[in-house]
């Protein structure tokens, strides 16, 4: 038995071109949100770098540890928003023969880098605050109250910069570690009027900044499992398989389907294959046609921007068997069945 191939070499000329526009505006719907995705990015940056800066001045001069570990916390996520940003330039580039899915996944290994980042000054700034828990030194408390204020509504609105409601990892992870640096930037400015104010407790300051470090390790272990599931492929968090073969198996024409796959090359960039099991043994058309039913039944319920399917008159393997497993390519073919 052979599969129908979704897109045949013997379909009609214009069935490809709309294969060929469905292509080209699917890149379109892409490349736009990247492109207006980079300028918001440049945007927080360039927020991102004059807090890093003010901090770490206001730090050493202040003697404060706080006000160092959440330029540090900044630092961690100005260097993640300048990988994001070129990562973004990645993605608004065509796809090649070499790269024909693009370069989405990109945008996935900006996330990864900036995780590794992130925990390294986590780690590095935790150190620092438990070599001064037993002699924190004098704090400049008027001075870290004002830097640190400054800083979050710096922060607050660099994260307003990137919220464009997509579910783009990097931009959620941009604006949650941004608005995360504002909430650490209020208690900074908390402990900095305390310490002004009673000329004591000079231990908040690495108290607080150990805390920061913390939340700066937790955040990036987040992201970095999300990360990891999509380099690994693994079906997406808010797909149910079940409730994606029923839709399926729900369109007029489709016996059944199996081997069904589905998994994202980014954040928002979703594709999925199947091979679906055809009601009696219709012509090439009508299996094209239910094929085309197929994709618009699961394209804008499921978010599946790229759907492959192997269209089968019969099952091509018994019900038992492991069905179309991925097999060695160096093992010898399978004998075709006879007629």
């Amino acid at each position: 038995m052979q599969p129908y191939a979704l897109r045949s070499a013997d379909e009609p000329a214009h069935a490809r071109r709309g294969a060929v526009t469905a292509v080209r505006d699917h890149g379109r719907a892409v490349t736009a949100p990247a492109s207006r995705r980079a300028r918001r990015v440049a945007t927080s940056l360039a927020l991102n770098g004059a807090i890093v800066v003010g901090e770490i001045a206001g730090g050493i001069v202040a003697h404060s540890s706080a006000l160092l570990a959440d330029a540090g916390h900044n630092l961690a996520d100005a260097g993640g928003l300048a990988l994001s940003y070129g990562a973004l330039r990645l993605v608004v580039r065509s796809p090649t023969a070499k790269r024909s899915f693009g370069f989405h996944r990109a945008t996935i290994i900006s996330a990864l880098a900036n995780v590794t980042l992130v925990l390294v000054v986590a780690v590095l700034v935790g150190a620092e605050s438990i070599s001064r828990l037993d002699a924190p030194g004098r704090v400049e408390g008027g001075l870290v109250a004002v830097v640190a204020g400054a800083a979050a509504v710096a922060d607050l609105v660099a994260a307003f910069a990137l919220l464009d409601g997509s579910r783009d990892v990097n931009m959620r992870a941009g604006a949650l570690h941004l608005a995360g640096d504002a909430a650490t930037s209020i208690a900074v400015l908390g402990v900095g009027l305390i310490i002004s104010a009673t000329g004591r407790l000079a231990v908040l300051d690495p108290v607080l900044s150990l805390a920061i470090a913390l939340l700066v390790a937790a955040q990036g272990w987040k992201i970095g499992r999300e990360s990891v599931d999509i380099l690994l492929e693994a079906s997406p968090v808010d797909v149910d398989l079940d409730n994606l073969r029923s839709t399926i198996t729900a369109v007029p024409g489709v016996a059944e389907v199996h081997d069904l796959h589905c998994w994202s090359l980014s954040s928002e960039v979703r594709a999925l294959s199947a091979h679906v099991v055809l009601s009696g043994h219709p012509s090439l058309e009508q299996a094209q046609l239910v094929g085309d039913r197929v994709k618009a039944s699961i394209g804008r319920p499921f978010e599946i921007a790229h759907t492959t399917l192997e269209l089968e008159c019969e099952r091509c393997v018994e019900p038992d068997e492991v069905a179309c497993s991925i097999e060695d390519s160096t093992a010898p073919e399978r004998a075709a069945p006879s007629s």
